[in-house]
């Protein structure tokens, strides 16, 4: 498994290497952004959002567009804004520092969890078509590109088309927490995905998310 490390402190990312290396991870430094697009398509990325040559935030949006490996934000940034920012351009995670060696080894676990593809028979809606062995997306004959988490989303809503999933079970199945600091990072990721697969997700004030199968087709 290979993760490239985009991180200008060039001690902690010394340190970092080193613990995950340990931990089986061939690992990639890029002290910056320019480095780091000379390296290459990797498993997983953790970047740091302050680098000297490039903004954490557009960074995000730049891998993006260019990838759908997962990505964890490494930020000292502690304000909600800098964080929804960097998930709304398509972070799938984020670790405030400083942080503990074992808190981003479960979010790394976390997000690699969910873009690895499972083998199952394609799930079939009207219009729709979800086929988790390619993590591909139908609806009416176009395919909808999702990030792993929005993917991961996608999937768990599916599993009961038109019934109502409890915020708490979808923080456990898609980052395998039930605390409340993730709420907000569930709600960015579900705006995503509601902007992606329009009319389809609906908000159930006070309870969760349903996947509205009579509007899979598109008719409202």
């Amino acid at each position: 498994m290979r993760i490239l490390l985009v991180e200008d402190d060039r001690r902690l990312a010394k340190a970092l290497s080193d613990a995950l290396e340990l931990r089986g991870y061939t690992v990639s430094h890029a002290p910056t952004w320019a480095r780091a697009y000379e390296l290459g398509d990797h498993d997983l990325v953790l970047l740091d959002l302050t680098l000297p040559d490039a903004d954490g935030i557009e960074a995000c949006a730049a891998f993006r567009s260019a990838s759908d490996s997962p990505l964890i934000m490494l930020t000292a940034r502690a304000d909600t804004e800098s964080l929804v920012q960097g998930l709304r351009n398509g972070a799938d995670d984020y670790v405030t520092k400083p942080f503990r060696m074992a808190e981003l080894d479960a979010r790394i676990a976390a997000v690699l969890r969910r873009s690895r593809p499972r083998r199952s028979r394609p799930l079939r809606l009207p219009g729709m078509e979800i086929d988790s062995s390619s993590r591909r997306v139908m609806r009416d004959g176009e395919s909808v590109h999702l990030t792993p988490t929005e993917y991961a989303l996608l999937a768990s809503l599916a599993q009961a088309p038109g019934a109502v999933v409890t915020r708490e079970r979808l923080l456990i199945e898609v980052w395998q927490t039930v605390h409340r600091s993730q709420g907000r990072t569930l709600d960015v990721h579900m705006t995503r995905l509601r902007g992606k697969l329009p009319g389809l997700v609906e908000t159930v004030r006070g309870s969760g998310y349903r996947l509205a199968v009579e509007r899979c087709s598109g008719v409202s």
